[in-house]
């Protein structure tokens, strides 16, 4: 065979040569033949907006639509010179959502959160399935991995977590009556990509509790118009069962104690929904 052959055969075999090519094949950046208008919505996202910002620079435009960030998140988007950078006064995430992809100039709209990042298998993906462009298909779910700081939560409700985030602009649109967890109305069939977009939303107790009852207050302004009053079954029932549904049914006591922190958050997060429904109520009867 000689050295050169023998050489050339136990490179061939090398295991970090071959791990080495397999990475660069899945890295790769796929080429675009259509064009994408990437949108995100934004307040106070200072630790994520760099880093998502560089996620999501495959795109053909970006476009950032900010509620007045006090914390150095707009110093840091008007960084990013290719970047649509709009500041409006924030109703709430449907209203934003709606007015923000109305800026977009393409059809194809990949929409994310500030703390959600694309793998470079799922933007390669998204790239793909652009590029094809399947008359068929108007909108895209993506699974979320949800990360506990730095952790994957594998289980606590969240194992079946997915959202639209790749859609046709000319296909869809938000439904006007939910004001939180905003719903897309789409006009075609929908499918789901094959990678997990991952998920930044726990970054610590306190912020998360905060998020949650954010959140519950914002879903009792939706419930405001039905006809009923908050009594103990909504104060105790539905938060127990919320906590018992993600922590023993969608299997949180896997996820250990981590389980516990996320299901119980979840809970409060019922309970804040009808505290301040009686609250809206109360005022409404002054």
């Amino acid at each position: 065979m000689g050295q050169a052959g023998f050489e050339y055969a136990q490179n061939a075999f090398n295991a970090n040569v071959i791990l080495e090519k397999i990475e660069s094949y899945l890295t790769a950046k796929e080429p675009k033949t259509n064009n994408i208008t990437a949108l995100l919505i934004t307040y106070n996202e200072i630790e994520h907006i760099d880093a998502v910002l560089e996620n999501i620079d495959f795109a053909d435009e970006i476009i950032v639509v900010d509620s007045f960030s006090t914390d150095g998140t707009v110093e840091r988007i008007k960084a990013h010179s290719e970047v649509k950078f709009i500041q409006r006064e924030f109703k709430n995430y449907t209203d934003q959502k709606a007015f923000a992809m109305e800026q977009a100039s393409n059809d194809w709209i990949l929409f994310l959160d500030a703390d959600e990042r694309l793998t470079p298998e799922l933007r390669n993906e998204v790239i793909e399935t652009v590029n094809e462009n399947n008359e068929e298909v108007s909108a895209y779910y993506f699974y979320r991995t949800f990360m506990f700081k730095k952790e994957e939560l594998r289980f606590s409700g969240w194992q079946s977590d997915k959202n639209y985030r790749l859609f046709k602009k000319s296909k869809v649109h938000f439904t006007k009556d939910r004001i939180v967890h905003e719903t897309l109305i789409v006009d075609g069939k929908s499918d789901v990509l094959k990678h997990k977009l991952i998920h930044y939303s726990y970054k610590n107790y306190e912020d998360y509790k905060g998020k949650m009852v954010k959140y519950g207050q914002m879903k009792a302004i939706e419930e405001l118009p039905k006809n009923y009053s908050p009594n103990a079954y909504h104060f105790i029932v539905r938060p127990l069962y919320k906590f018992i549904n993600h922590y023993i049914l969608r299997l949180g006591i896997l996820d250990g104690k981590k389980g516990i922190i996320i299901c119980y958050l979840n809970a409060l997060g019922v309970y804040s929904r009808y505290k301040e429904l009686k609250r809206l109520k109360s005022v409404d009867k002054k």
